[in-house]
């Protein structure tokens, strides 16, 4: 398992991500004004790597930076900055998991709150060449009508080429795709990230993180150890049982031809003892 030391962290990272917007909430409100271009004038203490867990085996979901704003609409942001994850459908499981963890047992749906499912990308998720892809339910025979169901998915991405976003947004783009700072936000998001860089618990934190992350790699590696191995032995088992079987068939058909031969000679005998002339 390869993982970058707490110095060679950018606010690309999960880690950093998290933590900076989580201990500065103007950065985290000037981030999401940007990006849905809704006014927020007090956020709930944002929670960092929320953990929804609803079903039975405690399976659920696990968020990179959560909040509310004042009016209770629910904002969920997420770093990406690799492509290897199916972003589409994990959206889609993100809002399930919002709605699910605010009903809980109550079957009340207008207790369901707005929401904003935001995916920062290092990468041009959809291949248009946009800056930002925002999407809401609309009827398809007639796109002007709403469903107005009050979710809305947004995929910020960096490597756009048309002119669909201010100038800002851009550099915040160019930002986390090159780390070249140009702007006023990417200006303050670097010097945090320098900041962080002296945090020592934030530091002893990530160690801690990394040990923890050690441990379940090792606990699979030794699991992943033990099924190969007890693959080797059915596999070895199976081979020498198909063996046997074909041991079990070599000698039962050298019986037959034994058999076979033995008839053979005993006609052979018989036909020579038959009296001339009489059949």
């Amino acid at each position: 398992m390869s993982e970058k030391t707490y110095d060679e962290l950018e606010f690309t990272d999960d880690f950093l991500f998290c933590h900076i917007l989580m201990e500065n909430e103007d950065l985290c409100i000037e981030l999401v004004e940007m990006i849905t271009g809704r006014k927020i004038k007090s956020i709930i203490k944002p929670e960092s790597q929320k953990a929804i867990r609803l079903t039975y085996d405690g399976k659920g979901v696990r968020f990179d930076v959560y909040f509310e704003d004042e009016e209770n609409v629910i904002y969920d942001i997420e770093m990406q900055a690799s492509k290897k994850y199916n972003l589409r459908k994990r959206s889609r499981y993100y809002q399930g998991m919002i709605d699910l963890n605010i009903l809980g047992k109550s079957k009340d749906y207008e207790t369901l709150k707005d929401s904003y499912i935001i995916f920062i990308c290092t990468f041009d998720e959809f291949g248009d060449g946009r800056h930002i892809y925002t999407f809401e339910n609309v009827c398809m025979e007639n796109p002007e009508i709403k469903l107005d169901d009050g979710a809305h998915k947004i995929f910020l991405c960096a490597g756009g080429d048309k002119d669909d976003c201010s100038e800002k947004m851009k550099d915040f783009l160019d930002y986390i795709a090159s780390k070249k700072i140009s702007g006023e936000l990417s200006k303050r998001l670097q010097d945090e990230v320098e900041k962080s860089r002296r945090h020592e618990e934030w530091r002893a934190d990530y160690v801690t993180l990394l040990e923890h992350y050690q441990e379940k790699y090792d606990e699979g590696f030794k699991e992943g150890q033990k099924n190969i191995e007890k693959e080797r032995q059915n596999t070895e088992a199976e081979r020498k049982r198909a063996d046997e079987a074909e041991n079990r068939a070599d000698e039962a058909e050298n019986r037959a031809n034994a058999a076979e031969a033995r008839i053979k000679e005993l006609e052979a005998q018989l036909a020579f003892k038959v009296p001339a002339g009489r059949n």
